[in-house]
């Protein structure tokens, strides 16, 4: 499957558009990260293990989207976007959204 944040794929023509797919997560901090970070803020810099919760959460929302447009019959997604909201305290939400294509052969 090819995803991609840009509108067409280069080198190939979309010959039908399948409809909007999405795959969203909802992740909680534990109380692990939450001492860590607080640590971290003393002293400043990156906290990692936000960092890779974060990057943990938009792959498993990609792979989420991916199956959707699969299911869709999709060759592609195109026009990929990401949205955070924060759903209660100590979590939140990450979409991925996107149009499903066809791609001619």
């Amino acid at each position: 499957m090819i995803f991609s944040t840009t509108e067409n794929i280069p080198g190939r023509e979309i010959s039908e558009v399948l409809g909007v797919v999405m795959g969203n997560i909802v992740q909680s901090k534990h109380i692990g990260r939450d001492i860590m970070a607080g640590l971290k803020t003393i002293v400043g810099g990156e906290i990692r293990g936000y960092t890779e919760m974060l990057s943990d959460a938009r792959n498993e929302a990609i792979k989420r989207l991916v199956s959707e447009a699969h299911d869709k019959g999709a060759d592609a997604v195109v026009n990929i976007r990401f949205t955070t909201s924060s759903i209660m305290d100590n979590s939140s939400e990450i979409l991925a959204y996107g149009t499903a294509v066809k791609l001619k052969s």
